[in-house]
């Protein structure tokens, strides 16, 4: 039998797991609210007919594709990839993309708005002892994951660089994902970094890697500190939503 690792955050509301302003907003109506409803579609019918007089829970919830654990597609990134070729929407993402061998990179000792270069990717693969693969779905721990749900969650962790996640996409990697709220680093660093350099490169580097490979990666993972550098599969299939820049998943570890 196989086990199953969650590696998804919750919807919810008051989480401060975005930007102020960028929040979901869930409201929640319960067997008694929707009663009106459900009397409105059988006229004559009354709550006493109903079982126990209740009627059914729903939810109405107003979001972004960028709430909660989410998959990014290239669109997300640039209008085109692969050298001007139009990029891919998620309901474009090839689904093989989604559920491959998982490869975490543990940068948990980084500080906060450090961002990753190629040679410190290539040194802790070296540190784990593997080689990537095509397709090789590779999640990086960063110190954020401790803190989701703090106020300063969207603050934290390191971002992964221009050349890191080239590196990757060179190898063949086309998905992958970060318990961060951004695969970059967090904007509050490097806003201070282009206020003393005025390089605008710096702003969403590891991103603007998709106009050259488009690639998808994960964004506010959870558990990642509970998985092992390999051995593990990763299922992250993602809603479709028709020209999307992302949809939401439920990404999963699988362990046979």
């Amino acid at each position: 039998m196989s086990r199953i690792v969650d590696l998804s955050v919750a919807l919810a509301n008051d989480v401060p797991a975005d930007p102020p302003g960028n929040d979901p907003k869930i409201e929640y109506i319960n067997h008694q609210q929707s009663l009106p409803g459900i009397l409105a579609y059988f006229p004559g019918l009354s709550a006493d007919q109903l079982p126990d007089g209740e009627g059914w829970a729903v939810e109405r919830i107003q979001l972004s594709t960028h709430n909660g654990t989410h998959l990014d597609a290239p669109w997300h990134y640039h209008p085109t990839q692969d050298h001007g070729k139009p990029s891919m929407r998620i309901d474009d993402i090839p689904l093989d993309w989604c559920f491959q061998p998982g490869v975490k990179l543990d940068f948990r000792h980084l500080p906060d708005g450090h961002v990753v270069s190629a040679a410190e990717v290539e040194a802790e693969l070296a540190r784990i002892g593997h080689t990537l693969s095509p397709l090789e779905i590779v999640v990086v721990n960063t110190s954020a994951g401790a803190k989701f749900g703090q106020p300063d969650y969207v603050a934290s962790g390191c971002g992964m660089g221009y050349e890191a996640t080239m590196y990757l996409l060179n190898r063949g990697v086309r998905v992958t994902g970060t318990d961060g709220w951004s695969w970059d680093a967090p904007f509050v660093h490097t806003a201070k970094k282009f206020a003393a350099t005025g390089n605008a490169g710096l702003i969403w580097e590891g991103h603007k890697a998709g106009r050259h490979t488009g690639y998808c990666h994960i964004e506010k993972l959870h558990n990642l500190e509970d998985l092992p550098p390999t051995g593990f599969r990763i299922a992250c299939f993602p809603v479709k939503i028709e020209r999307a820049s992302a949809g939401w998943c439920r990404a999963v570890a699988i362990f046979d």
